[in-house]
């Protein structure tokens, strides 16, 4: 949204200027979550590597972080969720039931969103996407709000070289085997 309005995704009153005219919502339409940026589906514009990187920079900002803080707990408050992101399990939802922190080497992510993206018909390369995934984590992981860090009481699972449905497995037998055990 701090884009589509040709404001600074690094300038803090520009960002904070523009949280009062966003309206967020996760939808499913046709069985696939959908995210709603003020009536519009963005689900694909916010996985683009230009999107990701100021999405880095504009969640540095406190304002920003509670912002999200409120419409994420409440979205978990108002229905049984899963939910991904780089502070779920420290900030957003400290008291999770179940927190799994999901990681892979830089290398492995940039393989993924390349060929995501490259099935999309973008044309960047894979040295723009690995430099982007790089930059996003010495940013996110050395912010002072919220940084990227799994949870103390969170069960990391390396997904590199694994297939989805090896991961999804993975994760499945983690939540059968803590809800068999509550």
């Amino acid at each position: 949204y701090v884009i589509r309005q040709g404001k600074s995704c690094t300038n803090a009153e520009d960002v904070i200027s523009c949280l009062k005219e966003i309206e967020l919502l996760l939808q499913y339409k046709d069985g696939v979550q959908a995210v709603i940026l003020n009536g519009e589906d963005v689900s694909e514009d916010i996985r683009k590597p230009e999107i990701s990187i100021a999405a880095s920079q504009v969640s540095a900002i406190a304002e920003v972080r509670t912002f999200l803080l409120e419409l994420q707990r409440s979205l978990a408050q108002k229905n049984n969720v899963i939910m991904d992101g780089r502070d779920i399990g420290t900030v957003i939802l400290p008291h999770a039931q179940i927190k799994i922190f999901l990681t892979a080497s830089a290398e492995e992510r940039a393989n993924r969103r390349f060929a995501e993206l490259q099935a999309k018909g973008s044309s960047v390369t894979y040295k723009e996407v690995f430099d982007d995934i790089v930059l996003r984590d010495t940013q996110d992981s050395t912010r002072e709000i919220a940084p990227l860090k799994p949870a103390s009481d969170s069960i990391t699972v390396d997904t590199t070289g694994r297939s989805i449905e090896e991961v999804v497995q993975t994760i499945t037998n983690i939540i059968d085997s803590r809800c068999n055990n509550e």
